[in-house]
């Protein structure tokens, strides 16, 4: 095992989830007047609106999808009576619809950030490092399920990075499961894990409020002010 496998499989898997740990902490107690999706609906909403549902809905089931591959143990699933069949079926063709609805919806608010000149004058850096980023994960996700695993990719992710990452959490790393694998896989684990570490920072925070108070909350009437004639 090489000091480049032990620093990208070990330290550097730490080193990003304490960030995105300690991060969250900081980021709370010192700015919480900024913890916010900073909405430009205001300034173009048409591509927004199919970007933005597009995406967020299917990141949602890519999301459950990574928690069934990579954080369920896959004799659970021999134990529940789902074959290998029956799992590659379900990820490849359910995995890669939700794979397919999230890169069309990434990239139309990509394409939008750089395309609308008043989006992108008012957009930060670390906005577009943020939509960089995720296309990049999320491209490289629907390559590595539907590209590589759908044409008979002999690497099984459920034997080898989801025992890693599992053993990363619990604190016993096995970094000689993914110092082997494509490179695919492997770009996909790195950027996902350079998200996470810079997740505080970014706009990406709102993710963590939940606006349950937006179910009763009174509507905010808004009045005209008409100038009086003399």
């Amino acid at each position: 095992m090489s000091l480049l496998d032990q620093f990208l499989w070990v330290i550097y898997p730490y080193l990003m989830l304490t960030l995105f740990v300690v991060g969250h902490i900081y980021r709370y107690n010192t700015d919480q007047f900024g913890w916010s999706a900073k909405s430009s609906e205001f300034l173009e909403s048409r591509r927004l609106r199919w970007g933005s549902i597009l995406f967020h809905w299917g990141i949602i089931f890519v999301f459950f999808g990574h928690v069934a591959g990579i954080l369920m143990p896959k004799p659970f699933y021999e134990t529940i009576g789902i074959t290998d069949e029956m799992y590659h079926f379900g990820a490849v063709w359910f995995g890669g619809a939700a794979g397919v609805a999230t890169v069309i919806g990434v990239l139309l608010l990509l394409w939008r950030r750089l395309s609308v000149r008043r989006i992108f004058r008012n957009s930060s850096k670390s906005d577009f490092v943020v939509l960089f980023l995720l296309t990049i994960v999320i491209l490289t996700g629907f390559t590595n399920t539907v590209g590589y695993t759908a044409t008979g990719g002999t690497f099984d992710y459920r034997n080898t990075i989801g025992p890693w990452f599992r053993g990363i959490l619990t604190f016993r790393p096995l970094p000689q499961l993914v110092s082997d694998a494509p490179l695919g896989f492997q770009i996909h684990i790195i950027t996902a894990l350079l998200l996470f570490g810079i997740w505080p920072f970014t706009r990406l925070v709102h993710v963590w409020s939940v606006p349950l108070t937006y179910l009763n909350r009174h509507y905010v009437v808004y009045r005209r002010m008409r100038a009086k004639k003399i």
